[in-house]
Parts: structure tokens; sequence; C-alpha cells
């Protein structure tokens, strides 16, 4: 199956600061790069768990007795560590990103540049598809979709428009989709409202904000102290959450202080915001919008 090479990939893993013997998770398994990358610096007493819900990612499992790959969502990663009878953890490694696999799989309706069917699973057993969102959301759903996940201005024109579409004959493909938006895609910048279009209804479909925080939430718990996060995200809204998480321990609002104006946190943050190099973006223009964040636990 093939999957390109990750993001940042030595920066995220250094981010973990490995220890030999150390027991760690990549929550986001994908090709497996990441993962390989942590296996090489572990010892032969050292532990790696992976998360994927993505059944065609199970085709990349690594054969290495210090290894389990879970297919489950990482907002469970509490719940399924537990099973392995394991409670805290010594580094959790999170790659927020589409997999390059997903985007060049014309079928599963994640690109932009394939006629496909409305699809957008990242896990193919979910009822919730792209088409359910155009199809049967209301117009005031989808309006808030656009505007919340898309962050696209002409949100309630566009939710507008699909409705009244719909009503004629179903929106199956993303070729009609893009019939139906046409008006709101200046030549000039078609691909980049596209993007944003289909980033909103794929967060939606995959419910990746929920998610994403579920996990964050878990976190602190899970690891030991010393222990360390590591998260590349793609876009704003992920990284607005990521970065206020570390800072406050919390999504929204500001944490109690004392009297003297200090507040606790669970995660501290290491070092400064990440990107990648001009040479990284050359060779793989999907990271351009990477950001990596690492914390550790007090």
């Amino acid at each position: 199956m093939e999957y390109h090479n990750p993001v940042l990939l030595k920066e995220t893993v250094d981010g973990l600061n490995i220890k030999e013997g150390g027991v760690y998770v990549d929550v986001t398994f994908g090709g497996g790069g990441h993962s390989r990358e942590i296996l090489k610096r572990l010892g032969d007493k050292g532990k790696l768990f992976a998360f994927d819900q993505d059944a065609d990612a199970l085709e990349n499992t690594l054969e290495d007795d210090r290894f389990v790959l879970i297919h489950e969502n990482f907002r469970f990663i509490k719940r399924f560590l537990r099973f392995y009878g394991v409670k805290k953890v010594d580094g959790i490694l999170a790659d927020f990103g589409v997999s390059s696999h997903q985007f060049d799989v014309a079928e599963r309706g994640f690109s932009t540049r394939f006629e496909a069917d409305l699809d957008m699973r990242m896990n193919q057993q979910n009822k919730l598809s792209a088409f359910h969102v155009v199809n049967e959301y209301t117009e005031e759903q989808i309006k808030d979709v656009l505007l919340q996940y898309g962050e696209l201005r002409s949100a309630p024109a566009m939710a507008s428009v699909i409705v009244a579409s719909r009503v004629v004959e179903p929106i199956k493909t993303s070729e009609q989709l893009k019939g139906v938006l046409k008006k709101f895609l200046p030549p000039k910048h078609e691909n980049k409202v596209l993007a944003q279009i289909y980033q909103a209804i794929r967060i939606e479909v995959n419910q990746e904000i929920e998610a994403l925080k579920e996990f964050l939430l878990q976190t602190p718990d899970l690891l030991k102290k010393g222990g360390r996060l590591s998260v590349i995200s793609y876009h704003s809204l992920e990284d607005r959450l990521v970065k206020r998480f570390i800072r406050n321990g919390m999504f929204e609002g500001e944490p109690e202080k004392d009297v003297f104006g200090n507040f606790e946190v669970p995660l501290k943050k290491v070092g400064g915001l990440i990107v990648p190099t001009k040479e990284e973006v050359k060779i793989n223009n999907r990271s351009r919008s990477a950001k990596l964040r690492i914390a550790g636990k007090l």
C-alpha cells in the first residue's frame, strides 16, 4: 500500500525524547513511517502501540515483537491501552493529516483532483459519509459545517445552493458538488476554495474536532512524569486547540489563577513551534501547512 514519507519525521520523534525501554504510542499509524522511526530508537524491552481506524492502514502492520497495531480511533486511546494492561506511557505521537494514501486513492473521495462518490470516511464502517452531509443535513447544519470547519464567508449562500440543487437530484459525486458550487469558485482560487469545502465536510464526517479534544484530554493522565506529547496539525482549527490545551490545559477561556496570578497546567510547552524546512516542502508539498508542537508532562 503506497504511503508517502511522513512529515517532520525526525523532529516529531526527537520530540518524544525516546528512552530505550520506554512505552510509546503512535496514534496515527498510516503508512507506519513514524512508528518505524520510533522502533529504531527503542531497545529490546521497549514497546510501541499504534492506532489507526482506517482498514487500509492495517496492511502496513510491522512484524516486530515490540509492536502492536490497534484498529481503532485514537479518541479511545485510554480504553484500548488499558485492554493491553497499559496505564502510563513515556510518549505519545500524533500526526493529524489525512494520509497521502487516502488522498491518492480516488474512490475514497478525499481529493479535489478526482471524480469520485462523496465519501470521505476515514473509517469505512462509519454510517455518516460526505453524501449524507451534503444530501441530508439541513441548510442551517450545512452552513455551520462550512463556516466553522472551512472558515468560508460564503457558507450561508453555499448551503442555500446545495439544498436547492439536491431537491432536483441528489448530489452524489465530487464533480456534481463542484458544479453546484461553481459560482463560488473563482478561477484563480478554485483549488483553495474547493480544499476549504472538502476540509469542512471531511472534518464533519469524521468528527475530527471532537476526536481531537477527547484525545488531548486523556493525554495528561496517560503520560508518566517527564513523558512527552508530540503533535502535528495542518489547519488553524486543530493547531489552535493543541496550542491552547498545552498552554492552559483547556480549549476555551482561561484557567483559574491563585492570589499570585499563577495557575497549574498538566503539560508544559517544550521548545517553540516547529514547521517544515523549505527543502522538505519542496520534496513534499503536503507538508507546507504542518505545525509541530511538543509538550512534556510536569
